[in-house]
């Protein structure tokens, strides 16, 4: 483990360890081997149902993992998985959703997928994957994952067994007894044979029944947002998750580290940077209730939790942030090196909240699914400026590409293009299981391919990048990503209604909110709150229905005649921040909104009457798109 402060740093490390020798394993298996064998006492993981500091936890050493993880796969390849089958888990956080995880990828090909999601979707995927094996819940109380996917698996008969983890065991004292009597009745819609998941592993041995051979192959599908009938799966492979695991080991962990990861295990976030990192490590994993930051009591109890676990690394993302914010330290956090943020653009205010009021150094990264994660990073150890999302690590590099018809272009310093990365993670030609999705998504430089991330930014003269927009026009909500697409559609079935556009309304809490614009049909009626009841019915996600619908006379429009979202993008945030600014009795307003080629979107504000800067950078501060004085 070593750290980093700048650029050379990285170059450095990457001259002396070129990853063809720094790879330290070829299969996942291979790399828990090596860690269980170097640390087989020390913990690896360990899992609390509820969030009370005090309350009852499972852990795991690296020894245990390992024979869990064998067992599970030995299950697996028992059902008929072989190395191109798939596993696909519906599960919340749980010590069974990291072993069949990582039992999967060993088995065959790993398929997290979001519980949140809708039975149609869960079912999309499935379908997509061709899912040998699921494992889900079984029927528990305050959760409807079981019911949802007995729904899901009836519209995918690809699906032969379904295995059910059963929460029951982790409960202790009165509620082990009385949850049996309140538990909701199994839901079986489907004509898949339905096992007990811990009961068939039990039967299984705890070393592998089958071959580990020292191959790179798929061993990942993950699903990217989710917000359609259809979305797109990413397809991982063993070096890819390695890197990612390395990367993690070589800059920010030992095996004398504890991580708390109260983040999904269905994210690249939790699964790639956080788990694989662990194993390559070492280091302690904790995962804090099903539901992680939203389970109940987290927040409440969160640095609390931190002094029970000795906790030196935090894994966290801006909303989270924000929640932590509005509660007392009111534990020994001491042991807190570092918080990693994460998933979303984070705002100066918060920044600087969260530092002063916890002493603890706060970096922040990107990655993407499709690059199986990490891209960049601020340096522990170096300058971390703020906004950007740091320097570009280790084997992967970043290139910011525009396109002039003849072939891609690399921009200059500080000039905004598309964000183009190739390193480890990146499979030319194969991002998508969907060949057709993967046309034209690489920009071809020097034998080399380079994936089209869809964002839009910079890169600096201290070598820091910067994301300034996004070309592929999603609607980040809290980390989640949100197709716009998916709300124009329901918007354009209702009678009224002739062109819509969604975007993202900035947000202090979540980042951006989905909200939509409408342009109605010639002589038609009605009003924003019957298109947002609209949305309620025909919007399947929950967290994709607008928050704001505003009708407009005319849509702004490109000369092709599509809705030019920029000009929408320009009114959100104006209608946002001087109403922000209004509730905060600041003498201040947005006085234009104007594009800047760095930057992005810029709002530029005007004094109203008698009004200090901090004021106003107490609340401008909430948000992640810059202003400045008119």
């Amino acid at each position: 483990m070593g750290s980093f402060a700048n650029k050379q740093d990285i170059l450095n490390i990457a001259t002396a360890e070129p990853w063809e020798t720094a790879q330290p394993a070829t299969t996942l298996y291979e790399l828990l081997s090596n860690t269980a064998a170097a640390h087989p006492d020390r913990a690896a993981l360990s899992y609390q149902l509820l969030s009370g500091p005090t309350d009852h936890a499972e852990t795991l050493t690296w020894a245990q993992l390992k024979d869990r993880v064998s067992q599970t796969a030995n299950l697996f390849r028992s059902l008929g998985v072989g190395p191109s089958d798939v596993v696909a888990y519906v599960l919340p956080n749980a010590t069974e959703t990291a072993t069949v995880l990582l039992g999967g990828t060993v088995a065959g090909i790993a398929n997290p997928i979001n519980p949140l999601l809708e039975p149609e979707q869960i079912g999309a995927i499935l379908r997509e994957t061709n899912a040998k094996v699921v494992v889900t819940l079984r029927a528990f109380p305050k959760t409807d994952v079981a019911q949802k996917v007995a729904e899901a698996v009836k519209l995918a008969p690809n699906v032969e067994t379904v295995l059910e983890v059963d929460l029951h065991r982790y409960l202790t004292g009165l509620k082990k007894f009385i949850v049996p009597l309140i538990r909701p009745k199994n839901p079986v819609a489907h004509k898949a044979r339905v096992l007990n998941f811990h009961e068939e592993v039990a039967k299984q041995p705890t070393t592998l029944t089958f071959d580990d051979p020292s191959e790179d192959r798929t061993a990942a599908f993950f699903h990217t947002g989710g917000t359609t009938g259809m979305p797109k799966v990413a397809q991982h492979r063993y070096e890819g998750m390695i890197y990612n695991g390395w990367l993690g080991h070589r800059l920010l962990f030992s095996e004398q580290d504890v991580i708390m990861c109260p983040l999904p295990l269905f994210h690249v976030f939790a699964c790639h940077v956080i788990l694989m990192a662990a194993v390559a490590s070492g280091a302690h994993v904790v995962f804090p209730t099903p539901q992680g930051y939203r389970g109940e009591g987290v927040f409440d109890n969160f640095w609390k939790l931190c002094e029970r676990w000795g906790v030196t690394f935090i894994i966290t993302v801006p909303t989270a942030i924000s929640a932590k914010m509005q509660r007392p330290v009111d534990a020994d956090v001491s042991t807190i090196k570092t918080a990693f943020s994460g998933s979303s653009p984070l705002p100066v205010e918060l920044f600087n909240r969260f530092e002063k009021a916890t002493g603890v150094t706060l970096v922040e990264g990107y990655g993407l699914t499709e690059a199986t994660c990490l891209v960049s990073v601020n340096p522990v150890d170096g300058q971390k400026k703020i906004g950007s999302v740091g320097i570009p690590l280790i084997h992967t590099d970043v290139r910011i590409l525009k396109d002039n018809g003849e072939g891609p272009i690399e921009c200059g310093v500080d000039e905004v293009g598309e964000i183009c990365v190739s390193n480890p993670g990146v499979w030319g030609g194969h991002t998508y299981t969907e060949v057709e999705k993967n046309k034209k998504l690489y920009h071809l430089v020097n034998d080399r391919d380079y994936l089209r991330t869809g964002d839009l930014g910079r890169i600096d003269e201290d070598g820091y990048l910067w994301i300034t927009g996004r070309a592929k026009d999603l609607i980040i909500r809290g980390g989640h990503n949100i197709d716009p697409a998916e709300i124009e559609e329901a918007l354009a079935g209702h009678e009224a209604v002739a062109m819509a556009g969604a975007i993202g309304q900035p947000d202090a809490f979540a980042g951006e909110l989905p909200c939509a614009y409408v342009e109605l049909v010639a002589g038609a009626s009605v009003t924003p709150e019957d298109l947002i009841a609209h949305c309620e019915k025909h919007v399947h996600e929950r967290a994709a229905r607008p928050k704001y619908i505003e009708i407009l006379d005319e849509l702004p429009k490109t000369a092709v005649g599509k809705v030019f979202k920029p000009d929408l993008r320009r009114r959100a945030i104006t209608r946002i921040y001087d109403a922000a600014l209004a509730d905060a009795g600041v003498n201040a307003r947005v006085a234009s909104v104007v594009e800047d080629k760095k930057r992005g979107l810029v709002a530029k504000l005007e004094k109203t009457g008698d009004v200090e800067e901090r004021e106003v950078s107490a609340v401008m501060g909430n948000y992640t798109r810059p202003w400045e004085w008119a």
